[in-house]
């Protein structure tokens, strides 16, 4: 994901700044599924100029979470673009088709992909769009008064991450997805800070996988789906008796995620619509609430973990492990060179203790990565809710100042609007929704043309009706020539 960072002095220089190049309607920051699948939808639109930059290498989606037998937790029609476009070249289905693998597909009888599966499957996409600019750091957006342009300065980097050449590319409108980083709360950060017993946030599971192994007590810390599959997988490795494992997590349950058929329609856009819509206060506290819907754990999950265990006591003994929901750290020490102590509390009873281990993996989630100082040229123009997030209106642009959007110029986000948009913002099942609603506002016109009505729920007493451009929005794009 593109965030800055300290480059040395590369070899070229930016254009200077009267000299725009050729403007884009459409640029990517960022190119994880989200933008992937934008660019993936925007691909046949041949009248529109687009370019999406990423700062890795190549891509891979949360590697150190390809655990063996993992699931994506949507089903394989909540692809890049089938929920948009069925017929697009880009759908999971003809990406089996292209790997003649259609019919052992078609056998397998599987709603949900391997996570390992859903990785390949977008590598290809991205090994087939020009459109896609990787080992491309952006450095800065600005607003460029003069041409009415927003400007986005970028790195090309080479094969080692060092800065190889500068470039500027100027653009009608930005689609911000630079994604989400590992969170890690602050009494766990001074684990991170001395060396010593491992201890590893679960989005680096697997490149440290051997060296958890290899430790006598090991905790897990979180009761999501990650810190599951994690102690799951802890748990089918070591020996029989000499478990050594210790799961706890804040969630007052090891609880399932909603799973019920009018339970997912919280993730359908009818939903969304309606949430955008409540008060900003009535948002900031449904949110947390709502945590069951995609922060608890796949059924699936649970069963196997309780299969695994049930398995270990036919012998007549029961596995070395401790599994307590409702349990928070309240600090973390080390003790030497090889143990950690946790100091635990248990919210419900009051009561508190302190755990002694030889590894800790954080699977504590992730958090969005702030817009600053990626958007720091545009903070002047940018508007602000009563928490200082921005604003976020409901077609994903961010609310700017008249100065800009009076321009038709616009700064869109994917998986930054939780705020405002609720729990299916991380979703990968809108992720089709999400992009044909950006390029029906880039082109001006029904490009993907989107059902009026997508749950059997009805959302309120007032009912949200879907945003149809009205006839002077509706415009034929002028092709504009390749900017880079």
């Amino acid at each position: 994901m593109n965030h800055p960072r300290t480059q040395r002095r590369p070899r070229t220089d930016r254009p200077p700044r009267h000299l725009p190049a050729t403007p884009r309607d459409l640029v990517g920051i960022g190119v994880g599924p989200f933008n992937l699948s934008l660019a993936a939808l925007a691909h046949p639109l041949t009248g529109l100029s687009t370019a999406f930059y990423e700062q890795r290498a190549r891509f891979h989606w949360h590697p150190g979470l390809l655990i063996d037998g993992a699931r994506v937790q949507v089903p394989f029609l909540a692809d890049l673009v089938t929920l948009a476009d069925p017929t697009s070249d880009w759908s999971f289905l003809n990406y089996l088709r292209a790997h003649d693998r259609l019919y052992p597909f078609y056998f397998a009888e599987r709603l949900h992909l391997q996570r390992t599966e859903y990785d390949a499957y977008c590598r290809w996409v991205c090994d087939n769009l020009p459109a896609l600019h990787f080992g491309h750091q952006v450095d800065a957006v600005r607003w460029n008064t003069r041409h009415r342009l927003f400007e986005v300065d970028f790195t090309r980097l080479d094969a080692d991450g060092e800065a190889e050449a500068l470039g500027r590319t100027h653009t009608r409108h930005i689609v911000l997805g630079i994604g989400t980083e590992p969170h890690v709360p602050a009494p766990l950060r001074p684990l991170l800070a001395t060396p010593g017993a491992p201890v590893v946030h679960a989005a680096d599971y697997l490149d440290h996988r051997d060296t958890l192994l290899a430790a006598g007590h090991i905790t897990v810390v979180g009761s999501g789906q990650s810190g599951a599959e994690i102690f799951l997988d802890l748990l089918r490795h070591r020996p029989a008796g000499r478990e050594q494992l210790h799961w706890i997590g804040r969630t007052e349950a090891f609880a399932p995620m909603e799973y019920s058929k009018l339970g997912l329609e919280h993730f359908t856009p009818d939903y969304t619509r309606y949430f955008h819509a409540l008060p900003e206060p009535v948002r900031d506290r449904l949110v947390p609430a709502q945590w069951q819907l995609h922060k608890a754990i796949d059924a699936d999950t649970l069963a196997a973990i309780h299969d695994e265990l049930y398995r270990r006591t036919l012998d007549g003994g029961w596995p070395d492990t401790v599994l307590t929901p409702g349990v928070r750290v309240r600090a973390a020490d080390r003790r030497g060179s090889d143990t950690i102590e946790l100091d635990l509390e248990h919210t419900q009873q009051g009561a508190h203790t302190r755990l002694a281990t030889h590894a800790v993996v954080l699977a504590t989630g992730h958090r969005r990565r702030p817009l600053t100082p990626l958007l720091d040229g545009l903070a002047p123009h940018l508007r602000h809710d009563s928490q200082g997030r921005p604003r976020v209106d409901e077609r994903y642009r961010l609310v700017l100042d008249p100065a800009i959007t009076d321009a038709d110029c616009h700064v869109h986000v994917q998986n930054a609007e939780l705020h405002t948009h609720g729990v299916g913002t991380p979703d990968l099942g809108l992720a089709a929704w999400r992009s044909a609603t950006i390029l029906n506002t880039v082109t001006g016109k029904d490009t993907y043309p989107l059902p009026a009505r997508t749950a059997f729920t009805t959302f309120g007493l007032r009912q949200q009706r879907p945003q149809i451009p009205s006839a002077h929005q509706i415009k034929e794009l002028t092709p504009l020539a390749d900017g880079i």
